[in-house]
């Protein structure tokens, strides 16, 4: 009923720059809060940056100003951007969205992206 595709992954230079992307598509009457989580192998998933319906930021310590989140509602879409990478940075990236479907009973309910590997390294 729902899918969430994320894009913009790949491998950079530490220090260099990458653009991820999540788009929602599906049988959605309303789109509440979306992330970005991370994990690395060996470690548990983590919070990465996350944004309210209204635009409402937060981040993880770690990623503060370096990464900014951003969402176009009219596009269902939410999209991170990641500057001045790190190695440390590397880890597969989900985005998640709390979601309310068409024609259901009024129930918010989270949905992940199938994740997309980003990796800094020299």
């Amino acid at each position: 009923q729902v899918q969430l595709v994320e894009s913009g992954g790949g491998l950079v230079q530490p220090g260099g720059s990458l653009r991820l992307s999540c788009a929602a598509s599906g049988n959605i009457f309303s789109i509440y809060n979306m992330g970005w989580y991370r994990q690395a192998p060996g470690k548990q998933r983590e919070l990465v940056a996350s944004i309210t319906q209204g635009a409402t930021t937060s981040y993880a310590d770690s990623v503060k100003g370096r990464f900014t989140i951003s969402r176009d509602n009219a596009k269902k879409t939410v999209y991170l951007q990641m500057n001045s990478l790190k190695p440390e940075d590397t880890a597969v990236y989900y985005c998640k969205a709390e979601i309310v479907l068409l024609g259901g009973p009024y129930i918010k309910r989270d949905y992940w992206g199938q994740g997309t590997q980003v990796t800094a390294s020299s």
